[in-house]
């Protein structure tokens, strides 16, 4: 294996706390830490891995975990800068961002900054500031591995065929809780409806972005970015199993696809030990128990997730940024009981029409604007 050091930033979410499952059993040594205020979580893991440095973005928790830990050898950071400096100070061999929504960018940029490899979670960074990442990336010849079950797959299968023999990419999805349901049957969901997954265990955040199929959506803009293919070129497809992860298509219309159990601590590990690959950390697929893989054509009348992110990347600039905002604002309204889950894309939309971004320079500065722009519309429209 050819990672010695890793920081793992968003380390008490879901992607965090399943990196530092697949460091232990790969026995990868984890340099740096970052969470946002769930200190208790992040002392244990201190307390564990032995982290060098660790970050805490909410200065009041910063100031109680140094309470907390000071009998412990670890230096404590805080403030917009702490990423970059626990980056210079611990010198990693990858930086995992599985840091959740916009706040993730910050971690992105300093990684692709400071030229080392990052594990790429947190697809915010690519929907909302895509060409400036990729502008970075290229300029100082970073690699980006990604860490989700469908761009992981995808980066896998393009290495059955050259770029230029490229017809289409493949997304799959599961089609969340509500696969298969009427526009009608959305009107009440509730909740705990909505968060009930048949297939993954994740956040909060991203389980409602998969009901309402935005996240969908925002990987098709992804894969874009990542992979320098049109989105015309990006298909979805609904596979209720979650075993094929995703697939491409070459010229010759043949298709190579990705399988396994729907785990995501294989693709971790993929990514911590890439370009090896490391002993099984997830159960062995076994089709003959499946025994059959369906798919199915998206039904976007009723299910408008993936259409707004196409939209969104059709007016381009900073409207994808907007979009994540709004929809941001829109997951935790509708999770403290604000908001409607059959709502929260026609607010969407009425936000891509009503904003204006047009001509508007893509920088970190307007980009923090268009977010605050967006989320004060959904409050004032819901």
């Amino acid at each position: 294996m050819n990672v010695k050091k890793i920081i793992v930033a968003g380390s008490t979410g879901s992607i965090g706390q399943q990196t530092l499952a697949a460091a232990r059993s790969l026995g990868v040594r984890v340099c740096g830490l970052l969470a946002n205020a769930n200190i208790k979580l992040l002392e244990d893991q201190i307390r564990e891995f032995s982290p060098g440095c660790a970050v805490v973005a909410d200065e009041e928790k910063y100031k109680e975990l140094k309470l907390r830990v000071k009998d412990l050898n670890v230096r404590l950071l805080c403030g917009p800068g702490a990423i970059g400096e626990m980056i210079a100070e611990e010198d990693p061999a990858i930086v995992v961002n599985g840091i959740a929504g916009i706040a993730g960018l910050r971690c992105t940029l300093a990684t692709v900054r400071a030229k080392k490899r990052l594990a790429l979670a947190n697809k915010e960074s690519l929907v909302v500031a895509g060409e400036l990442v990729t502008r970075l990336v290229e300029e100082l010849s970073v690699q980006i591995l990604p860490v989700d079950s469908e761009h992981s797959a995808i980066f896998q299968c393009l290495m059955a065929g050259h770029k230029s023999e490229v017809k289409s990419l493949i997304l799959t999805a599961s089609g969340g809780p509500f696969f298969g349901k009427s526009g009608e049957f959305l009107k009440d969901v509730s909740v705990s409806q909505v968060l009930r997954h048949p297939s993954w265990k994740m956040g909060q955040k991203i389980t409602v972005d998969s009901a309402t199929l935005i996240n969908k959506g925002f990987e098709v803009l992804e894969a874009g970015w990542l992979f320098g293919v049109d989105l015309e070129r990006i298909k979805v497809l609904i596979h209720p199993q979650s075993i094929v992860h995703s697939m491409v298509e070459f010229v010759d219309n043949s298709v190579v696809a990705q399988m396994s159990v729907p785990d995501m601590t294989g693709v971790i590990a993929y990514a911590l030990t890439f370009p090896k690959r490391a002993q099984s950390v997830i159960a062995e697929l076994d089709l003959a128990k499946i025994k059959s893989l369906d798919f199915f054509e998206v039904d976007n009348d009723t299910f408008h997730g993936i259409s707004l992110a196409r939209r969104a990347a059709a007016l381009g600039g900073l409207y994808p940024c907007a979009l994540n905002g709004a929809n941001e604002q829109l997951v935790e309204m509708f999770l403290s009981g604000k908001v409607k889950f059959a709502a929260m894309t026609e607010v969407l939309s009425d936000c891509l029409e009503s904003l204006n971004f047009k001509n508007i320079e893509m920088n970190e500065e307007n980009l923090m604007l268009a977010d605050d722009l967006a989320r004060k519309y959904v409050v004032s429209h819901v």
